[in-house]
């Protein structure tokens, strides 16, 4: 992108302050001696799908850490979410966050679902309880909650909702592998829980995903329908799909399972060099963990609002000229989509809205340095400062 006079003086013609994009989500990778050698005897094995030995013992390992009965691997996130629905018998309407990855709607419009968007708390950024009651109707059959940024939904109140209205409860954990609601790893409440093991996600398979629950009925139905519904050879006594995840896949989840920790530790750095810098500039307001929580800190996020001098799209326009590519999540939120939006060109979320033209995620994760940090830091702090300078 070239600088123009919209840009603050400091860096109007200058080169870049970072030679190479800088992203949001860089993939984090293990030890990769260990994961070329799970490679290689894949490959001496000459077993690479299907339920291999290492989609197994992924599966064992990713069910134990979680403390759940069941993990069954899939394909992807978005595969899980369509298996986990299909096989739960939701139907008609089901009460989803607008703020969160289109994903979590497609995955019911995909199977003839209405989702029903609800509003999100403005503090959390997580489904809001009252919205979510507002918004039950006669055809509504469950709920599928999202904890944004690793952060726990209010899981209590939308159980207590749930029980009230005999609706199944269900949660889209895709940024949460390692967070924790009240002390207890996140992966065992509601019908199940959804994971993403995508390559952006702190903790990736290349790519992939994961349903876990303690239902066994459940999970033996999920681990029938990502089989085409096979129940051995030549015998389908459910419909399926393709959402099998291959040995490579696993191989990298086992790989990265055992650098988790340090994937976390380099995390949490960064997101504390990145509290303290950023606490003194004007508009700018951080998303904070909750300390008494496990989490990954894999997402910083912050809003860009007043007495910032420059806003949310300029700062960003101005992050991109300097190689930093950060990015509005999940502007301008599923309901204003082409997609849903055409269908329902009516509904205004207020705390949804506001919180999507104002929020921006930052750069983080391993492969970025502190001293990348506190450029960063510089350039955002210079420009809600300084403002725009002008032609």
């Amino acid at each position: 992108m070239t600088t123009t006079n919209r840009f603050p003086l400091a860096i109007r013609g200058a080169p870049p302050r970072f030679q190479e994009p800088v992203h949001v989500g860089r993939p984090n990778t293990g030890d990769r001696s260990a994961f070329l050698a799970r490679i290689d005897a894949m490959l001496d094995r000459k077993w690479l799908t299907n339920n291999g030995p290492l989609v197994q013992e992924f599966e064992q390992r990713i069910a134990a850490d979680l403390g759940v009965r069941h993990c069954v691997a899939i394909c992807n996130g978005t595969i899980a979410l369509e298996i986990a629905i299909r096989a739960m018998g939701l139907t008609g309407e089901v009460i989803v966050p607008s703020w969160t990855f289109i994903a979590t709607a497609h995955s019911l419009a995909w199977q003839g679902i209405t989702p029903v968007f609800a509003d999100i708390d403005p503090t959390t950024h997580n489904l809001s309880p009252a919205s979510v009651l507002a918004a039950v109707t006669p055809r509504t059959t469950g709920i599928i909650a999202v904890h944004t940024w690793g952060r726990a939904a209010d899981i209590n109140a939308l159980a207590d909702i749930a029980n009230e209205h005999g609706l199944q409860l269900m949660f889209d954990a895709a940024h949460a592998y390692r967070c924790t609601y009240q002390g207890k790893r996140i992966g065992s409440f509601g019908a199940c829980e959804v994971l993403s093991f995508h390559a952006t996600k702190v903790f990736n398979t290349l790519e992939g995903g994961a349903v876990v629950t303690n239902d066994d009925t459940l999970a033996d139905t999920m681990r029938l329908m990502r089989n085409f519904g096979f129940a051995g050879y030549d015998n389908v006594v459910h419909h399926g799909t393709n959402g099998k995840m291959v040995e490579a896949s696993a191989a990298m989840g086992l790989t990265n399972l055992e650098a988790l920790p340090s994937f976390v530790e380099a995390n949490r750095i960064r997101y504390e060099v990145y509290r303290e810098r950023l606490a003194d500039i004007p508009g700018v307001t951080l998303v904070t963990y909750d300390e008494h929580e496990e989490n990954n800190y894999h997402y910083i996020v912050a809003s860009v609002d007043e007495p910032s001098r420059v806003g949310r799209d300029e700062l960003i326009d101005i992050l991109h000229a300097e190689n930093i590519l950060a990015r509005k999540y999940f502007w301008p939120g599923c309901h204003r989509m082409k997609t849903y939006a055409d269908i329902e060109p009516t509904v205004s979320l207020e705390h949804t809205e506001r919180v999507a033209a104002r929020n921006i995620v930052l750069p983080s994760g391993p492969s970025l340095t502190l001293d990348g940090i506190h450029l960063i830091c510089d350039v955002i702090a210079f420009s809600c400062k300084q403002g725009l300078a002008q032609p």
